[in-house]
This record gives C-alpha cells, structure tokens and sequence, in this order.
C-alpha cells in the first residue's frame, strides 16, 4: 500500500492520483509519512519536496537526510493553483481570518495585501487540513486558501479565485521508497544526494561543485541545509543530471565520496518532465569508455 502527506485533498494526495488510483494512506506530516516507509508500514509514500516559487521544502529535504536511509524512485510535477474558500454564504467583505500552508500563504501573499489587507492570515499543516478547518461551523477562521479539490471535497465554496502572485507555479513531488536497486536510466534522469563538509574551510563548496562540472554533469537543484549540530554547520542537498549508472555521474559520485565527510545517495529516479541532459563533447559514455580502454593500454602494453 501508498502513503502520502495528507488528509484527503492535498496536492500531495493530487500528485499520487496520477500514478495510482488504489486505497492509500494518508499522514499528518512529512515525517510521519516518511517513518512510514522505514517502518514497512507502507510500501512508498509521495511527499512534496520543491516548489518553484518557494523553493526547497525544508521538512521534506531535512527528514530524508536523517535517520534510516529511504530512496526517491519517481518524481511528479503538478501546476499549483489556488483559490479562497469559505463556508456557504460567506463574502469577500466577510472574511478577517484566513488559515492556509505556509507555501500556500507565501504564494498569495501580494493578492492578499491587495484584497484582504485587514485579515490575519495563520499558517497551517497543509491546504486540505486548512479546507477541514474551516468546513468546522465552529471554526474562528473564515477562509482558506487551499486548492479546488480539497476546497470542494470539504463542502467550501470558493469566494475568489486564481489568487496566485505566480500564475504559473509548479510543485515538484517525489515517490520514496525504501532502499533498493534504483529504476533503469532512461537518458532523462535525475540524481538526488546530500554531501556533507569534513570542515567548514574557505572553497569547501567549490570542491563539491568541481566533483560535478569537472566530469560535465549539471545541476538542477543545490541548497544549504542546517545539519542541526552546531550554529554554522550546513550540509548540501543536490539535484544533479543523470543517473547512477552513467559513467559521468558515478565519477562524480566517486569524487565527492573522496573529499566529503558523508555523501548519502537518495535516488537515481527519470525526470517528470523527461528532458534529456546535453552533453558536452567529453563527456558522453562512449568518451568515458574509450578514456578507460586507453588507460588499459597503459599499465597493459601490448607489443605489436
């Protein structure tokens, strides 16, 4: 059985629909979800893990980097729209209260100013949860800034839509798994990883960047993450091109085992949106296996 960060609703819940229609299970949290997988509790879970708008998701990234490790085997985009829902016979002018997620609020905030600028807007665990909230007769919110599924799935109305500042934002979900052999390349891949520093010193992150652009592999993500042992102490979390098992990608791989403290290897997983890298001239296998066959020659002479 599939997991995802739930309840019901969710983009997150949206993302998993679009590989599989079956029974899953939805958690409260990222971690919760997560510690799912390792537990064997569920066989996979999909979690949110960046947004382009927002950036990196922070829970989604810290708790994959902890603890027993977990794998990404797929990754599914979704565009992000958003709406204002509120109970049956609410207005515009009525609203003084709004409960959204946190990227929901940050995504919506100029619209806000400009619409609501005397409403307090508090940040909750997910669009969904915020939709549940406000459903509640009871509830002291009055709106919730959410998507349409969960605004319609919970009985909302919506009151204002298409509030997004970015009309085109996308959210990027990732399938985790427990370890094991990671999906056959496709030549559309990506590679998730989290190198740790041995020291903080001066061209520490130049070393880790020169692993990948010395052997041309690009990367599609790169961001600091606290490593919660000390004020200062960061780690690396790394989207690169390509796949484990192209020859660019495992030297690069290699090198960065070399001269990191840590290097953990979260996945080699085919993009969502299936763009295959340009490679340079250098750089392709075959350039990789005609440099090996060479060496070959070398502490192997053969006499002609």
């Amino acid at each position: 059985m599939l997991g995802y960060f739930g309840p019901a609703g969710t983009f997150t819940h949206q993302a998993l629909l679009t590989i599989s229609t079956e029974e899953a299970v939805p958690f409260a949290t990222v971690g919760e979800a997560l510690d799912a997988v390792r537990s064997g509790a569920v066989e996979a879970v999909m979690v949110p893990i960046e947004n382009s708008v927002e950036g990196g998701v922070s829970a989604t990234l810290d708790t994959l980097a902890a603890g027993r490790r977990l794998m990404i085997v797929r990754e599914v985009l979704v565009p992000v729209q958003f709406n204002l829902y509120a109970r049956p016979g609410t207005a515009l002018a009525d609203v003084r209260r709004v409960i959204t997620h946190p990227h929901s609020a940050a995504q919506t905030r100029g619209w806000t100013a400009a619409n609501l600028p005397s409403a307090v807007v508090v940040e909750g665990g997910s669009n969904a949860a915020s939709a549940i909230e406000v459903a509640d007769p009871r509830s002291r919110f009055d709106a919730a800034i959410c998507g349409q599924i969960a605004g319609e799935m919970y009985g909302l109305e919506a009151i204002a839509t298409r509030i997004a500042d970015n009309d085109s934002a996308v959210t990027r979900f990732v399938l985790v798994a427990r370890p094991a052999e990671p999906p056959a390349r496709t030549g559309a891949d990506k590679t998730t990883l989290v190198a740790y520093m041995h020291t903080d010193h001066a061209g520490a992150l130049l070393e880790i960047l020169e692993q990948f652009s010395g052997r041309g592999v690009s990367l599609c993500r790169i961001e600091s993450r606290p490593t919660k042992t000390g004020m200062g102490n960061y780690c690396f979390s790394i989207d690169a091109e390509g796949h484990l098992r192209d020859p660019r990608v495992a030297e690069a791989m290699l090198g960065l085992h070399r001269i990191c403290e840590d290097v953990i290897f979260l996945g080699s997983y085919p993009r969502a949106d299936a763009v295959r890298p340009a490679v340079a001239r250098g750089f392709t296998d075959s350039d990789f296996e005609a440099a090996v066959d060479w060496y070959a020659t070398l502490v192997n002479p053969v006499n002609d």
